[in-house]
C-alpha cells in the first residue's frame, strides 16, 4: 500500500477537517458518509468519529481511495 504523506502546520487535526485540507474530499459531509459505510481507518482500526483528532504519524486508510499519513512541521 502507497502511504502519501500530508503535512500539517498544527499539532492536531479533526479527521473531516483533515481530508477537506489534504484534497482527499471535497466537503467534511462526505467524512460522515463514508464513516456510516465504515470505510475510514485510523491506524488500522474503523473510525466511527468524523471529528477525531489526528496528531503527527496517524495513518488513515479509505477503502477504494488510498491512505495517508499525518506529518506535523512547525510553520
Amino acid at each position: 500500500m502507497n502511504i502519501e504523506n500530508v503535512k500539517i502546520d498544527t499539532a492536531e487535526i479533526q479527521l473531516d477537517q483533515f481530508l477537506k485540507w489534504a484534497g482527499i474530499l471535497p466537503s467534511c459531509g462526505e467524512t460522515k458518509i463514508l464513516i456510516e459505510e465504515r470505510r475510514i481507518r485510523r491506524n488500522g482500526e474503523v473510525e466511527s468519529a468524523r471529528r477525531r483528532k489526528l496528531h503527527d504519524g496517524d495513518i488513515i486508510e479509505i477503502e477504494g481511495l488510498g491512505a495517508w499519513k499525518v506529518v506535523h512541521e512547525e510553520g
